[in-house]
């Protein structure tokens, strides 16, 4: 959502005295320091002399200086406003002013003064959770602090580190740094690396694969290496049979004594340890295998006593408590394990991910036993323990919206899940949907102040495994999780644009060839959009009608037909019948007035033509994102999208013959022909105190050709708006160096950068330092526009820039974001007043997001 604010110098004061206030009442940044303490306000590091490259040091010491912006510490001071003790203030006042208690009691109860005072220490509460409580400096921190920057650099290889502290206190009063100085002499490296393993059969694995080692001789000693290494060898271990080997019994040992300056390693791992009574002995690790499956998939049936019903399926044990509620083949199909198999952790994990994307039970239990027939415990017995949820899920919800277009809107939502619809773990998910809401300036001409209705619904059948004509199985096995998804859905819109109706089918494949990539096939994905009332483009469009408006007066047409009471064209009537008398000669009119009423004419057909879109894509995807809160990740997203070649092909087959137009028809639509790809890249850097840099870069293209002469306008591109360049509103940029000439300003080729700092402010509250650039164009396609055409590299130049600042305030599950963004190079000014022109707040464009933008 995007407002663009044309006034604001009150806001501006408003928000000025509000800083002045909070500044002057809350300028003593010792105001809650203790007599005797002192303020921490800078750490300095040095390492031999010079200040260490890595941002990551800085973040080891125990205690941090309070935040600052632009040098003012706006957490403390916002901390600062807050009493210390505001219960017992409030108490205090009720005894002391017993006159002002009565009258207070006159207008409220008893009650309602007693919560009117809890409310003054919640609120005081909440003042002191957000700002940022002084950092006072504590001598046992300087010590811990000391303790992990010599960790730091003895993990590093420096042994011999040797770390001081210093200090200074500050010319003002209670105010003090600190400067820690790091000596770190000469670095040990990796002489020679000795194994001293005690199980032969380990022993043997280790030597094996020796090729693999992480720990290399030669190299500085690097405790990371060193945790990698033991990570690998207990990957190796645990997925060729030894079960029973767990991370402590793999050791380092390093022999630094006058070796000068080299470290001799040795691996050691001894048998496994096992404890019989009171004492622990000692066995030889061995390699286990899998000697039998059993899967329970009603287990908490088993658990009422019932008689259980087993089913042998290939070489799995399906043992029911209750009524078959799954097919075999899913069962055995979610399975990695192997009778005979050796046992390996990785077809463990297979195992129970799978289980879990099947999304028919809850976190399945894996759990393995030694065979008690067996007399030499190799065998493993594989018991996996599932728990269904239930087959039916109703929910409903309920939201409020507001945007450009409505001023308020209201939505329910109701979807109805219903999980293994065929025995086949398939899921079946039908969302219903509707919305009324009250138009921004009643410009739909309805009566009602909730003008607007928008419902819709639709189907989605899921499907854990790949459906395809030919065997899908060597290419894409099952470990990738391959599953099917079809769906089917429309939309209905009432005074919402041009009143349209949307259709949608999708077939689609997913799976993940690797834990951080995905891949999506779409193998149809059809949608027929159908305008229900293309007359009343001018009312939507009004900078379109305005145009051919203008053309118009500069004609000086007084001729009724064409205009209604305010001397203007018509709607829908005078605009048609003027467009067609101009653009067949019978309205004299120079050839730039001309060209203007064909460019509305062409935009008009286009924009309320009906749309058939049948196209096939390719979406793959690579994040290395390991978390929700992970912010030190790259995503890369490249996809690739071809439509229309189905129906042109089948129409050419059947010889459809061409309209007036020249072009094709499926269903009495003309299809659209096109080729589409999108490439989106995003990379967050974590730098210190949890600060985050993250960049975006994207770029796409869509070509029209065979059966169309452009995109789509649900296909298209556009520029502007909280999630891209928040210096422009939605819609508003471009194309090129057109400046946004239209309601709704879309192109066929797009460039978007976008580069963030991200801080604390103090508490939930964020701060955000941001550059967006980027912009929209036509290309091969029938704008005729030299200014909106991308040409060749010189339009690069008209690449816009905004900048500005954002505040957020992070819920924990969301995240409110308010960002101002400036206009910093517009390319639709004219040469010489397009670099920073407009960086002035009544020029601000203020956009109100959910989320981060990327």
């Amino acid at each position: 959502m995007t407002i663009y604010m044309k006034k604001t110098s009150l806001l501006a004061k408003i928000g000025l005295i509000i800083t002045v206030v909070i500044v002057i009442s809350s300028c003593n940044a010792i105001k809650r320091v203790p007599e005797g303490k002192k303020l921490l306000i800078d750490n300095t590091i040095l390492v031999d002399s010079i200040a260490p490259k890595d941002p990551r040091v800085k973040n080891l010491l125990v205690q941090q200086p309070n935040n600052r912006i632009l040098t003012v510490p706006v957490g403390l001071h916002f901390y600062n406003l807050a009493r210390p003790h505001r219960d017992s203030i409030y108490l205090k006042w009720m005894q002391e002013n017993p006159k002002g208690l009565e009258r207070r009691n006159k207008i409220l109860s008893e009650k309602q003064t007693i919560q009117l005072g809890q409310g003054l220490v919640d609120f005081n509460n909440w003042i002191k959770r957000t700002g940022e409580e002084p950092a006072i400096l504590e001598y046992d921190d300087i010590t811990k602090s000391k303790e992990r920057l010599r960790a730091w650099y003895w993990n590093q290889g420096w042994f011999n580190t040797e770390v001081s502290h210093e200090v200074i206190d500050s010319d003002k009063k209670q105010r003090a740094e600190v400067v820690y100085t790091i000596n770190k002499h000469q670095a040990y490296k990796v002489d020679s690396i000795k194994a001293r393993i005690s199980s032969p059969l380990v022993d043997s694995l280790y030597r094996a694969h020796l090729k693999d080692q992480l720990i290399k001789t030669g190299e500085q000693y690097y405790t990371p290496d060193f945790n990698a290494e033991r990570d690998r060898l207990m990957t190796l271990f645990r997925n060729n049979g030894v079960y029973y080997m767990e991370k402590e019994f793999i050791k380092f040992e390093g022999d630094t004594v006058k070796t000068n300056h080299k470290a001799n390693i040795a691996v050691i791992i001894g048998d496994r340890e096992i404890k019989v009574a009171d004492s622990i002995i000692e066995k030889p690790f061995l390699i286990h295998k899998i000697s039998k499956i059993n899967v329970f998939p009603d287990y908490e049936e088993a658990m009422e006593g019932r008689i259980p019903d087993t089913t042998r399926f290939k070489d799995v044990n399906i043992i029911r408590y209750g009524e078959r509620k799954y097919r075999n083949f899913v069962l055995a199909d979610a399975i990695f394990f192997h009778e005979g198999d050796i046992y390996r952790d990785i077809d463990r994990d297979r195992t129970f991910n799978r289980i879990t994307e099947l999304k028919s039970f809850f976190t399945p239990s894996i759990r393995l036993e030694v065979d008690p027939a067996d007399s030499t415990g190799v065998n493993l017995i594989a018991n996996i323990l599932l728990t269904s949820k239930k087959k039916f899920f109703l929910k409903n919800s309920a939201e409020t919206t507001h945007s450009n277009i409505q001023a308020l809107g209201i939505g329910l939502n109701s979807s109805l899940v219903i999980r293994n619809l065929f025995q086949g773990s398939e899921l079946l998910d039908i969302n219903f949907r509707g919305s009324i809401g009250a138009s921004a300036d009643g410009a739909s001409g309805d009566s009602r102040f909730f003008d607007l209705q928008e419902y819709g619904a639709d189907a989605r059948l899921s499907f854990p495994r790949l459906f395809f004509p030919v065997k899908t199985e060597k290419l894409i096995p099952k470990y990738m999780s391959p599953s099917t998804n079809f769906s089917v859905g429309f939309v209905s819109q009432t005074n919402i644009g041009l009143d349209k109706t949307s259709f949608n089918s999708i077939l689609s494949y997913r799976w993940k060839p690797k834990p951080t990539n995905t891949s999506r096939f779409d193998l149809i994905n059809a949608q027929y959009v159908r305008n229900l009332d293309p007359g009343d483009f001018f009312n939507v469009y009004n900078s379109t009608y305005n145009s051919l408006n203008t053309v118009a007066e500069d004609l000086n047409i007084n001729n009724p037909i064409y205009l209604n009471d305010d001397n203007n064209l018509s709607i829908p009537d005078g605009t048609s019948l003027f467009t067609r008398d101009v653009l067949n000669g019978s309205i004299t009119t120079t050839s730039d007035q001309r060209e203007t009423v064909r460019n509305i004419e062409e935009r008009r057909d286009r924009l309320t033509q009906n749309n058939l879109i049948v196209s096939t894509s390719y979406n793959w995807i690579r994040n290395t994102q390991k978390g929700l809160y992970d912010d030190d990740y790259s995503l890369l997203s490249i996809r690739v999208e071809s439509a229309g070649n189905v129906l042109a092909g089948i129409t050419s087959l059947v010889g459809e013959p061409t309209n007036s137009d020249g072009n094709r028809t499926a269903f009495g639509v003309e299809y659209s022909q096109y080729a589409k790809t999108e490439i989106d890249y995003i990379k967050h850097w974590q730098l210190f105190s949890n600060n985050v840099f993250a960049i975006r870069a994207f770029g796409g293209i869509a070509i029209p050709y065979g059966n169309s002469d452009n995109i789509p306008f649900t296909r298209s591109f556009f520029g502007g708006g909280p999630n891209d360049n928040r210096a422009w509103q939605a819609y508003e940029l471009g194309p090129g160096s057109t400046g946004g000439i239209n309601d709704f300003n879309e192109a066929n080729m797009k460039l978007a950068f976008n580069g963030e700092y991200r801080f604390t402010i103090t508490g939930s509250f964020k701060g955000a330092l941001f550059v967006d650039a980027g912009n929209i164009w036509n290309v091969l396609d029938n704008e005729d526009n030299p200014d909106a055409q991308f040409k060749g590299l010189a339009d690069l130049s008209t690449i816009s820039v905004g900048s500005g600042f954002g505040i957020r305030y992070d819920f924990g599950f969301f995240v409110l974001r308010l960002d101002t963004g400036f206009k910093t190079f517009n390319p639709a000014l004219e040469e010489g007043r397009r670099w920073f022109k407009e960086i002035k707040i009544p020029k601000a464009v203020f956009n109100v997001g959910i989320n981060y933008p990327f």
